[in-house]
């Protein structure tokens, strides 16, 4: 089995990761933190070693790949350290809470060979894969408009109340709130289905009163280079089910989502179900493939250059809620 060493559990899905390991690795390999309870913690939780010492965690010769699941605003002091390792590395999403940093965490993975995933799943399931292809055969006719809304109540939820998970509400560890935790899962969809995005307007909130140092609700637009307008729409503040749907509008056919029948295709009443294709592989998973060479080199650098084109995406649309305008994506 593969020995996955964990560099940090600050994320909130370090418990589902570690669990996903357990089921198909036999579990975390070794566990860093740079907080020692908590790494502690989770080692005793899941029968592995902790490590105080980055240093010798990397050194480790017997360690097949790295999981990063530190708090947003450290991902990239430790992709410094780890892609030049070269071994398979999966970090957390973002990628990184600026466009530059992405690009650095971009070049370094390809200056020293490493296959570099992300903790992001959406295009790699079976029904959004088909509509990949959907787009590319043309049957939407001329595409207009493409969104994609993602939410849950985490903040009606009071879900970072937990010691482990205060960094959250915290900019110089998350790097913002609701928009870059949740809208960047909406962005990168729409970047993989898009294409590249040229600008981008935004309006970032906080509605609830709770975290109120962070945004509990964002909305972006954003012009793709081919001429599509994009909507995304992320917040904490979503009470009500359906809080995720993709929705493409198309001259010929469009696709809508609702909660009974899942994606629709088609023209107002004539829809039919969108049929999925096979899905790959996603997060733990997607990292246990790239060990065992069961990625293809092109899928990753597409997906890595969507990552880092994400990040920019979500860096311009702070910077447009900040000036209230229009700002191009760099």
């Amino acid at each position: 089995m593969p020995h996955i060493a964990v560099l940090s559990v600050a994320h909130i899905h370090s418990k589902d990761y570690c669990k996903k390991l357990a089921e198909l690795a036999g579990g975390p390999f070794v566990i860093w933190d740079e907080d020692a309870e908590r790494g502690r913690r989770y080692a005793q939780t899941y029968g592995c070693a902790f490590e105080p010492d980055l240093e010798a965690v990397l050194a480790d010769s017997s360690v097949d790949g790295f999981l990063v699941c530190a708090e947003n605003t450290r991902h990239l002091p430790l992709l410094r350290k780890v892609l030049p390792v070269g071994k398979p590395t999966f970090c957390e999403k973002p990628l990184a809470t600026s466009g530059a940093e992405a690009a650095e965490a971009y070049a370094l993975a390809h200056r020293y060979g490493t296959k570099l995933l992300l903790g992001y799943f959406r295009p790699f399931d079976g029904q959004n894969r088909a509509v990949k292809k959907l787009l590319a055969d043309g049957v939407f006719g001329k595409v207009t408009h493409i969104s994609f809304r993602n939410g849950h109540n985490a903040a009606y939820g009071r879900w970072f109340d937990s010691p482990d998970l205060q960094w959250f509400t915290q900019p110089a560890l998350s790097g913002g709130g609701a928009l870059l935790d949740l809208g960047t899962h909406a962005v990168h969809l729409l970047r993989h289905l898009g294409g590249p995005v040229e600008s981008v307007w935004a309006n970032i909130v906080n509605c609830s009163g709770v975290y109120t140092d962070v945004d509990d609700y964002g909305l972006i637009l954003m012009k793709f280079a081919s001429g599509v307008i994009g909507r995304v729409e992320a917040g904490w503040i979503f009470t009500g089910a359906g809080g995720a749907g993709l929705e493409i509008v198309g001259s010929e056919k469009s696709l809508w989502t609702t909660p009974e029948k899942g994606m629709q295709l088609g023209i107002r009443n004539e829809a039919v179900t969108v049929e999925p294709l096979d899905a790959r592989p996603d997060r733990v998973t997607r990292l246990l493939a790239a060990i065992e060479g069961r990625l293809t080199n092109e899928e990753i650098e597409s997906d890595l250059v969507c990552a880092m084109d994400a990040a920019k995406i979500m860096e311009a649309a702070y910077a447009s809620a900040r000036s209230g305008s229009w700002v191009n994506v760099r």
